[in-house]
């Protein structure tokens, strides 16, 4: 059994935090270079230009992307032979979460209550935390901040079996529609499909992690995924919203089985600053 200190683990997770606000993913940067090469909209290639050059200002300066540094969402492998000493794992994450927030100088978006009081927290805390229990002593973290322009975008439906493969291509393409400009496209996006209501949000969520490029390891889910692709990118919502053909850089599923008399579908949308960074403890 390996022993991890919370300390190392409040740290990581600081780490990350920062690095994610303030640094795009180099395939996401690479993935807008690319279609600024290939856009047909003159405004599309000046919006473009204008979020690359945002970039680069952000990594130069270490300040954040967004103005809306997000909810922090953290996905842990934990392997099975991790014993965590020196505090607990949960108070570890949201320390770290605590740290980045405050000393990164991010703005702190949480609010206690949802419905009622919804005072801020001051710290961004507490974080939304998936743990998946894996083989290996080892610990491996993969965070993401969620801006809540994009995440209001999202939806969840639970289909029937009848609905296919079309009922799916469907609900995909009428919640890119009804979202429009409003998540700051290009967007990513992460569709989950099977499982139960709360798992294929997760699946949903964890889709938009992937990296731009990469496929579904099931051919038919890729073609799928491409086919998505070519499908919103011709809806012409464009950069920005301000018209064109680039609407989505990438969209990738995660499935999982389900029960016989159901087929959940969930879309979970990200901005094109889709920040999220790793780390392995």
């Amino acid at each position: 059994m390996r022993e991890i200190q919370a300390a190392s683990i409040t740290k990581v997770v600081r780490d990350l935090f920062v690095s994610a606000n303030y640094f795009i993913p180099s395939d996401i940067l690479a993935a807008l270079k690319q279609q600024q090469e290939t856009e047909l909209s003159q405004f599309g290639q000046m919006v473009l230009d204008q979020i690359i050059e945002n970039d680069r200002l952000a990594a130069a300066k270490k300040m954040p992307i967004c103005q809306d540094t997000g909810m922090a969402v953290v996905f842990v492998d934990y392997g099975q032979d991790v014993h965590v000493v020196g505090g607990s794992f949960e108070q570890a994450v949201e320390e770290g979460v605590r740290q980045a927030y405050t000393e990164g100088y991010l703005r702190k978006s949480v609010v206690s209550d949802p419905l009622f009081a919804r005072t801020n927290t001051k710290d961004n805390t507490p974080a939304v935390i998936h743990v998946r229990i894996v083989p290996g002593e080892n610990l491996r973290f993969l965070v993401t901040p969620k801006g809540f322009g994009s995440e209001n975008m999202s939806a969840l439906k639970l289909l029937t079996p009848a609905a296919g493969v079309d009922g799916v291509k469907q609900f995909v393409l009428d919640t890119v529609r009804q979202a429009g400009p409003n998540p700051c496209p290009p967007i990513i996006v992460g569709i989950g499909i099977g499982g139960t209501m709360d798992k294929v949000a997760e699946l949903a969520k964890r889709a938009t992690l992937r990296p731009v490029g990469s496929r579904n390891l099931d051919r038919r889910y890729a073609d799928l995924e491409q086919e998505l692709l070519a499908e919103i990118n011709e809806t012409g919502i464009g950069p920005a919203g301000l018209g064109g053909s680039t609407t989505a850089l990438a969209v990738n599923i995660e499935w999982y089985p389900t029960h016989i008399a159901g087929l959940p579908v969930a879309v979970n949308i990200v901005c094109h600053a889709c920040r999220r960074q790793e780390a392995v403890l």
